[in-house]
């Protein structure tokens, strides 16, 4: 059964969630590659290997011994300001002119150079600031790539396989970030004799990671750009100037207010229990070394573990999404964050880290995936992009509530390991928003 879309916009209502059409397997690899790609700044950059790096006491002052995990959650709070200001009219301007892909390009390539130019950061506390500005600008260009990206999933995708391929898409991710860590563990992180003769010092190992990542995601970023068509554009031929797209925004939002609520209602809901999953994999290898007593050449290897069995998440809850709908598959995931994250705060060492950890990363793929395809069947295809501008915004609205939290606890009790119970309480916020919201699926 088909739905309506009831956000604003010329003509009558348009249906959501992508067109019947044939599937096209190679615009589905080649969409999927992307994501793939993109794990050379998700799992290497932001979880695994940069931030850690960062939060490393190379770049510690005396008397504050956190300082770099605190620098990178306020660089990342800033950066979510402009997110938020201005995802949703990108994803509209590109709608209305037809250029997902074009926009898509221009901001992978940023993501790309920014990530290059980490390998000027050196282990001294003077380069913090450096270090925390590319890879906070580095997350906000790559969520602006991703509107474009989430926005294309209705194009390669059909009413009855949206599930599937998004699972893909976050599966191959994951796949990509396995290999990729794999390789540079064996390459560059693991005993004392690294490829090329590279040595450690001045952490020369750990800054060429961030140009091999770079050229990781220029490869597989390839295939999306120059194999997936141009959508068509809803409005050919018109420009609108930068203040009339933010009153076009305007009229959007109000129009889901009263009249589509239910995709009002998840895309609050999505944006908390979101900023609490994206929080498991960006503080998790910091707790990992931090609290659990990890060692840090060890961490990736739970990374390619974490990212194996977050894989196996993600296909098997494409899979459930397309035979249960979309809501059932979060709700069942975001409470197997819950209890593990629970049960793990109360544990020590690294076999505890290493079991419930992985538990964790096994139930954040399928939330990232049907959260996707939840919005991918209330959109319209020739609109997407302005909603998952939105899905984008609130995400980064209230992207403060781990961080903010997880800051407060870290003033408060100088132990890390209360971001935990920081991380739970943003996932049970998210999850009783969700209740609120019907199922496009059922």
């Amino acid at each position: 059964m088909s739905t309506t879309s009831a956000v604003p916009g010329p003509g009558p209502a348009t249906p959501a969630g992508p067109i019947e059409r044939r599937l096209d397997r190679r615009h589905v690899t080649a969409w999927a590659l992307w994501d793939w790609g993109s794990a050379s700044f998700n799992a290497v950059m932001v979880t695994f290997v940069f931030a850690t790096y960062l939060a490393s006491d190379a770049f510690d002052v005396p008397g504050n011994e956190a300082r770099g995990t605190q620098w990178l959650t306020a660089a990342n709070a800033v950066g979510g300001i402009v997110i938020a200001l201005t995802a949703p009219v990108i994803g509209q301007r590109s709608d209305r002119g037809g250029r997902r892909r074009l926009w898509l390009g221009l901001n992978t390539g940023m993501v790309i150079a920014l990530t290059a130019l980490c390998f000027l950061v050196r282990p001294h506390e003077s380069y913090l600031l450096l270090g925390v500005i590319l890879l906070a600008a580095g997350n906000v260009f790559f969520e602006f790539a991703e509107v474009n990206y989430n926005a294309m999933l209705l194009q390669v995708a059909t009413p009855r396989t949206i599930g599937r391929v998004s699972g893909l898409g976050w599966g191959a991710g994951y796949v990509g970030g396995i290999l990729l860590l794999l390789v540079l563990y064996v390459g560059f992180i693991a005993g004392d004799a690294h490829w090329f003769g590279i040595t450690e010092d001045d952490a020369l190992n750990i800054r060429l990671v961030a140009l091999f990542a770079a050229a990781w995601f220029l490869v597989f970023a390839l295939p999306v750009l120059l194999g997936v068509p141009e959508h068509r554009p809803t409005a050919p031929g018109a420009r609108a100037s930068l203040p009339e797209s933010y009153r076009r925004l305007g009229r959007t939002i109000r129009g889901l207010w009263r009249e589509d609520r239910n995709t009002f209602w998840f895309l609050v809901s999505s944006a908390v229990f979101r900023d609490g999953v994206g929080a498991v994999f960006t503080y998790g290898a910091i707790l990992g070394v931090a609290v659990y007593g990890v060692p840090q050449a060890d961490i990736l290897l739970f990374g390619i573990a974490a990212n194996v069995v977050a894989a196996a998440g993600s296909f098997l809850g494409g899979w459930i999404d397309d035979r249960t709908g979309p809501k059932r598959v979060i709700l069942a995931s975001l409470l197997g964050l819950v209890v593990t994250g629970a049960v793990i705060f109360f544990l020590d060492g690294t076999t505890a880290f290493w079991v419930f950890g992985l538990m964790l990363c096994f139930f954040v793929g399928p939330v990232q995936s049907a959260s996707r395809s939840f919005l991918g069947r209330l959109a319209p295809e020739q609109r997407a992009g302005e909603l998952y501008g939105l899905y984008a915004t609130t995400g980064r609205a209230v992207s403060f509530l781990a961080p903010a939290l997880i800051s407060v606890t870290m003033a408060l009790t100088h132990d890390e390991r209360f971001m935990v119970p920081a991380i739970l309480v943003v996932l049970l916020l998210g999850m009783a928003f969700l209740l609120r919201v019907r199922d496009p699926a059922a």
